[in-house]
């Protein structure tokens, strides 16, 4: 054999050797096909694949951060806002990510958009701005259910902007003006009502307890002393009043 068919198979063989090595890394795994059969998952490492008869597919198994993109929402009660989110997902089972869908993060992708236009769909605005978490778990529950015949898990969801239109938000404002409101008259009422109970029960221990209405007497004498008047206004109680007239009239 001459010297350059030699070469020529060298070379060959060198192709063929290289063409069949495959280093996978710690977080990727490979699907490996034989004649377009599935044979099994591999990796990591160092992997021989033979060349034409078998492929490979790479898998990344690490969490994938998705964002959903801004998606009109009408709640429960006919208000319509824009809704965007973040997906947090990985693949748990290659095979079923290769076989069972033929893009897994395009088909996760619009099944989040979906899932989250449904149930935000099905809650009034205040539970959105309120119960925010409540809805991120409703969402995930859905997307990893349904994600789970792809070989997906989806670990978290984040609803991360409900936008209103300015009419709404101005409507919203009004309506915290006025509970603000309504909460300080009713704050003012229940002081109002404590401060009449509170002067009932003194009225009536006065009227009961002599002693203690003459110790009302001399404290008003003593503040009105400390004041700097030249007029002093003593007060007297009605029925001594009434006994000094009776007294006169009878005389």
């Amino acid at each position: 054999m001459s010297a350059p068919v030699l070469y020529v198979v060298l070379v060959l063989v060198l192709l063929f050797f290289a063409s069949a090595i495959r280093i996978l890394r710690e977080y990727q795994r490979g699907v490996v096909f034989t004649l377009g059969r599935f044979w099994r998952v591999k990796g990591p490492g160092f992997i021989i694949i033979i060349p034409i008869v078998q492929q490979m597919v790479r898998v990344d198994l690490r969490t994938v951060v998705m964002d959903v993109p801004t998606q009109d929402v009408i709640s429960h009660d006919n208000v319509s806002v824009k809704v965007n989110a973040v997906v947090y997902f990985r693949v748990i089972d290659p095979e079923k990510a290769i076989i069972q869908v033929e893009n897994f993060y395009m088909a996760t992708s619009e099944l989040a958009q979906t899932t989250l236009r449904s149930v935000l769909g099905q809650h009034e605005l205040d539970e959105m701005l309120a119960e925010r978490e409540r809805l991120n778990l409703d969402v995930q529950n859905i997307l990893d259910r349904q994600t789970d015949a792809w070989g997906i898990k989806v670990s978290n969801v984040e609803i991360k902007h409900i936008d209103l239109d300015e009419s709404m938000v101005r409507a919203i404002a009004k309506q915290a003006e006025a509970e603000r409101v309504r909460r300080a008259k009713v704050i003012h009422a229940l002081g109002e009502m404590e401060a009449s109970e509170k002067l009932l029960e003194a009225a009536r221990t006065l009227s009961e307890q002599s002693e203690a209405m003459q110790l009302r007497y001399l404290q008003t004498l003593t503040e009105i002393a400390g004041e700097k008047s030249n007029v002093i206004v003593f007060p007297l109680p009605i029925d001594i009043i009434e006994k000094v007239t009776e007294k006169i009239k009878s005389s």
